[in-house]
């Protein structure tokens, strides 16, 4: 879905540049909040191609931008939107974890249960790793302990599995409270944090052992999906609709919320601008909070990108925050007389458009 500027926000520049696929409009965009505190984002909207929707996208730092897109995974170069390269045979494909120690990524494939590596440089794949649990999804890696963790919706109950990526074995299995883990994030000192998105709460679990040692209530928080840790203020950021919140490391305490829009499904966290990017699918809009100091946040822009831009991923080199968003045309009308479809949502129709956001300020 297209959507039009509200009054709130003002046209920088538009047009079009075009030059393969790519088509760039760029505009600058603030919330109406008390001009001591706004600030303007700059907004590059590029046209990558490509096909398949999308979950999770990852940046490297002052690098290269992953977009996952169903069953592959598109590179691109966050300023242009040039395709740098792509990683095939991803069925299912949720997320991707770099680690740049071993020259290695590491991507989650629902569809058949497996972790592919692949080189850093050339892309090209190097091995598929079979999880047996199931569910695969968020994915991440812990410089601290060298393990990429992945955060699967696995059954009866969701899993946190930690892989060796120096030689892709698996080292360790959490069993979680929820069987729909969200995204993991580290404290650099032996605690992974995991966000339930079912039970709306974060657990904690120790490294080195993949125990679980604590489960955290994080209301009003619902939903958590996204997460960052902040090391300066040892606070975390959960990304939930609507309300997100700020979590104590320490004592589990939620210390400060964040308003937001509908639909968040990852966060951002630039630790040197302290900034956190909270994407909003469901409105098309980004929420950009600063962190004044551990326990207080002021929201200090709203970014308009689209429906569908749910995800986000942020270089904390360059200083610039990503979104990707699908766009689809009218679904088809069912025929006459069909049953509703099992799952209860109807088909989407083509997809016409196929969006990225550079956000930059």
């Amino acid at each position: 879905m297209r959507r039009t500027l509200p009054p709130a926000f003002s046209l920088l520049a538009g047009g079009n540049m075009k030059a393969g696929l790519i088509v760039a409009t760029t505009f600058a965009a603030a919330v109406a909040v008390n001009a001591s505190q706004a600030q303007t984002f700059k907004v590059n909207k590029l046209s990558i191609g490509g096909e398949g929707s999308h979950d999770y996208i990852v940046a490297e730092p002052g690098g290269r931008v992953f977009v996952s897109r169903e069953t592959h995974f598109m590179v691109v170069d966050g300023g242009t939107g040039k395709v740098l390269g792509d990683i095939a045979d991803l069925p299912g494909v949720h997320g991707v974890a770099l680690v740049p120690k071993w020259n290695r990524g590491f991507t989650t494939n629902r569809g058949d249960s497996t972790v592919t590596e692949f080189d850093l440089k050339t892309l090209g794949a190097i091995k598929k790793i079979p999880v047996a649990v199931g569910g695969l999804d968020g994915i991440m890696y812990d410089d601290s302990i060298d393990r990429v963790i992945l955060t699967n919706h696995s059954r009866p109950v969701g899993t946190a599995v930690a892989i060796d990526p120096s030689t892709g074995d698996i080292t360790g299995t959490a069993e979680l409270e929820d069987d729909s883990p969200e995204g993991a994030a580290s404290d650099g000192a032996g605690r992974l944090f995991v966000n339930n998105e079912s039970k709306n709460t974060i657990q904690v679990i120790e490294a080195n052992t993949m125990k679980v040692i604590a489960s955290w209530p994080i209301a009003p928080c619902e939903g958590p999906t996204g997460i960052a840790y902040d090391k300066a203020s040892k606070r975390i950021f959960s990304g939930c609709s609507k309300t997100s919140v700020v979590v104590d490391a320490g004592s589990g305490k939620v210390v400060a919320t964040i308003a937001n829009g509908d639909g968040v499904d990852a966060l951002g966290w630039d630790p040197a601008e302290k900034l956190i990017y909270l994407p909003a699918g469901r409105d098309g809009i980004v929420t950009v909070a600063h962190q004044d100091s551990a326990d207080h946040y002021t929201v200090v822009g709203t970014v308009p990108t689209m429906q569908g831009g749910k995800t986000i991923a942020v270089d904390t080199v360059k200083h610039v925050a990503y979104v990707f968003a699908p766009e689809y045309g009218p679904a088809p009308a069912p025929a006459a007389g069909a049953p509703p479809p099992a799952n209860g949502r109807r088909p989407r129709g083509p997809l016409i458009g196929t969006w990225f956001f550079a956000i930059s300020h």
